[in-house]
């Protein structure tokens, strides 16, 4: 059996009169408010001024094409593997063995991205290895229905659009393709 614990009385300073009607906070609570009552204001006419984005600020992931136009998306499904809420779907497609980048090994069919679901983590983006999304500076996204919140391939690079290359690897294998031999 265990010996009793002997137990300590702590003394509590009885509180002023002041103290128990609340009167001292009531009041630092009203200079508080006074204070950003007088003060500087910072109101912004949204949408025609908007707040300054920090630089690390990750918003709306968005597919962007090269400088010569192309999809740098190769379909390789990557970002749909990553995605913690299952955000993106990826339909892989083949490319016509007559279109000008017939080199590149594949490209989406059918690319998806539910911003309603979209956590904004940044994975996608640093997954692709072929650096074909990027998070956008894009903050406000709004829809009168949840079909409009699911970005299509098509929306998807009307938001990302061209984005500095400087790898330039389609045009690195076109040139190996088109001086490779032809087997008979």
């Amino acid at each position: 059996m265990l010996p009793p614990m002997s137990v300590i009385q702590v003394q509590r300073k009885p509180l002023t009169f002041a103290e128990r009607t609340y009167l001292p906070q009531v009041f630092g609570g009203l200079m508080i408010t006074l204070r950003h009552f007088f003060g500087r204001r910072v109101t912004l006419e949204y949408p025609e001024q908007r707040p300054e984005i920090s630089p690390g600020y990750r918003g709306v992931p968005t597919l962007v094409k090269d400088p010569n136009g192309r999809e740098k998306c190769v379909s390789c499904q990557l970002c749909e593997f990553v995605c913690p809420p299952k955000a993106i779907r990826i339909v892989p497609g083949e490319i016509p063995a007559d279109a000008p980048n017939a080199h590149v090994e594949k490209a989406p069919q059918e690319f998806e991205i539910n911003m309603l679901r979209c956590i904004y983590c940044g994975l996608c983006e640093e997954v692709c290895p072929e650096q074909a999304i990027f998070l956008q500076n894009v903050y406000s996204l709004c829809g009168y229905s949840r079909a409009e919140l699911v970005n299509n391939k098509e929306k998807l690079y009307e938001l990302g659009g061209t984005m500095p290359d400087q790898h330039f690897k389609w045009d690195k294998k076109k040139a190996a393709a088109d001086h490779a031999p032809v087997h008979q």
